[in-house]
């Protein structure tokens, strides 16, 4: 039996999973018998120089030792994979000072630093290859065939994550305020919504621009825009629209090998079916070789998942130095 540690680092905060790796699967997937877990809600800092690494360290230490505190035996972990949001572009930092840091204070030298994709994707999948969309207040496809990986958007709410959540509540509220000025294109239904959920629409600027988490106050708005997608066309119209983006990520990263599987993962989905119905058609349609499964578990699954391949010697999925990078383990 070896302990191993899950981490998946988001905008709501961190969760912490301490693991065994005695239930391993046969096939060295890398699943592992979760112990115990721990959340802090605090989201680690992101600067000028990227993600913070001693203001995650700070959140992560203590939380670890209490799991292991809790814990049977004393054993430390032999290996660790920490899920971020923004690793590929923002993890610098990171990669240059974790590896030392975690060695000298829980003596772990197996570790991989992964984008939250990364950890979406093996919560999802596994390290079988074929493509996952993560869908949230934002949206990115990722896709393998073992050999490297593709991805396609999560650039952000202004430059992209088209589909996602922050997207649906934005076309839905441009709906709303063009009912509101009386220009075409305009939803009376999602007026009335708007007016519900933020009050008078001359006040959305205010509501909206000033505020540093744009992105989750139009995410907010998407399940209004489902809800009314059953009696409004020009709601459903949005959430169609929304499936067909996702679609085209999904498409742009799915490997070509017949069975390839595509998983959905994330908050978006609880949209139901509104979202899904249509979805589920764009990927019949345009991808025939490949089939839309259930995903198996979360981003911090995922983050386990990949720390027991560590332990085991086991891990296939493909080191790039950016979306997943496995840093020399260091000498004994």
């Amino acid at each position: 039996m070896s302990r191993v540690l899950g981490i998946d680092s988001g905008g709501s905060g961190l969760r912490i999973a301490l693991g065994s790796t005695d239930n391993a699967s046969a096939d060295g997937d890398g699943a592992v018998r979760t112990l115990g877990t721990a959340v802090s809600t605090e989201p680690v800092r992101t600067g000028p120089s990227g993600i913070d690494p001693d203001h995650l360290l700070e959140q992560l230490l203590p939380a670890v030792r209490t799991l292991l505190s809790h814990a049977d035996g004393t054993e430390a972990p032999v290996a660790l994979a920490i899920g971020a949001a923004g690793m590929a572009t923002l993890g610098d930092g990171l990669r240059a000072e974790l590896p030392a840091a975690l060695e000298s204070a829980l003596g772990v030298r197996r570790l991989a630093l992964a984008a939250d994709a990364v950890t979406a994707y093996a919560g999802a999948l596994g390290q079988r290859p074929g493509a996952v969309v993560a869908a949230g207040t934002g949206m990115i496809a990722l896709g393998t065939d073992l050999t490297g990986w593709q991805r396609a958007d999560g650039w952000g709410h202004l430059l992209g994550d088209c589909g996602g959540g922050a997207w649906i509540g934005r076309a839905g509220l441009e709906s709303a305020m063009r009912a509101y000025d009386g220009r075409r294109g305009g939803s009376a239904a999602l007026l009335s919504r708007l007016e519900a959920v933020f009050g008078p629409p001359s006040g959305m600027p205010g509501v909206v621009y000033p505020r540093t988490d744009r992105p989750a106050v139009l995410a907010s708005f998407a399940p209004e825009v489902a809800r009314c997608a059953a009696h409004d066309p020009v709601a459903a119209g949005i959430v169609e629209e929304a499936a067909r983006h996702i679609a085209d990520a999904a498409v742009a990263v799915c490997p070509k090998a017949e069975g390839a599987e595509v998983a959905l993962t994330g908050g978006l989905f609880k949209m139901g079916d509104p979202l899904l119905v249509p979805l589920r058609a764009e990927l019949t349609e345009r991808l025939p070789h490949a089939r839309t499964v259930s995903a198996q578990g979360d981003p911090l699954a995922g983050a386990l998942r990949i720390a027991g391949a560590l332990a085991t010697g086991s891990l296939r999925l493909p080191c790039d130095g950016r979306l997943l990078s496995v840093p020399t383990e260091r000498d004994e």
